[in-house]
């Protein structure tokens, strides 16, 4: 560990959100402090390795979620200005992850509504 007081990591490791390379300690979480994100040292070698160190998406029952997946949306979803709404099992294919508002971290083209975001824990992939 270094030889630091209290088992401090000696380089943390960077941001696995923005990359930035100024993390620091606080208890036991790395902390950022150009994008705020918080993490568990542990959990970094997983999240590098899913996305080279971007952050992971996971859809409904925990599958990792990547740029380009088809996914099925998992439940009915009520559209603005739509009478009928998304019905639960539309394929939706060729997705990318985005940070969006809300939670919406997936932007797609849905059949027969145009583009949108959803939520990744209303899809599963398939």
């Amino acid at each position: 560990m270094g030889g630091y007081p209290d088992g401090m990591i000696e380089n943390p490791p960077p941001c696995p959100k923005c990359s930035c390379e100024y993390t620091y300690e606080m208890n036991a979480l790395i902390v950022c402090p150009e994008c705020g994100h918080e993490w568990v040292p542990t959990e970094a070698s997983t999240e590098a390795e899913a996305g080279a160190g971007e952050r992971v998406v996971k859809d409904s029952v925990g599958n990792v979620l990547q740029d380009g997946d088809t996914v099925v949306v998992v439940k009915a979803l009520k559209v603005k200005g739509s009478p009928s709404g998304i019905k639960a099992g539309t394929k939706v294919r060729n997705i990318r992850l985005v940070d969006g508002v809300d939670g919406h971290d997936i932007d797609c083209k849905v059949d027969g509504f145009g583009a949108m975001q959803l939520k990744s824990s209303v899809v599963k992939k398939g």
